[in-house]
């Protein structure tokens, strides 16, 4: 698989970081990053990434609602949301929204990575 552009929404500092270095390490480039669902979308317009790995629960408006605005407005977008366990409905309702599929925190690479195939593959 080519290298991926993606953008990385999380409100904590920490997991964009963390996020930022397993997916330049699969040999993806970060085009941006977003704290809040406004955000998000706003960098979405900005830097058309190939994916966005989106956060569930945000200051302003949710990763759900992020996604369904993102999806609104450009059907072919692929995100996966980064969830934590006992989120479950949150989870079916960013499916319903849109999203490809999901990793639960503590994100670890071989999953991230796996989700990423599927996603790419599936929507190719």
């Amino acid at each position: 698989m080519s290298a991926l552009k993606v953008l990385i929404v999380d409100d904590s500092l920490i997991a964009v970081k963390k996020l930022t270095l397993m997916l330049e390490g699969l040999g993806h480039q970060v085009v941006g990053t977003a704290g809040t669902g406004a955000e998000a979308v706003e960098a979405y317009r900005a830097t058309n990434p190939d994916l966005v790995t989106m956060d569930i629960t945000m200051p302003d408006m949710d990763g759900v609602e992020a996604t369904a605005r993102i999806i609104g407005e450009f059907p072919s977008a692929r995100i996966i949301m980064v969830t934590s366990h006992g989120q479950e409905r949150m989870v079916i309702d960013s499916l319903d929204a849109g999203a490809k599929g999901y990793v639960l925190k503590p994100v670890r690479t071989e999953k991230l990575s796996d989700m990423i195939d599927k996603v790419i593959i599936r929507s190719t």
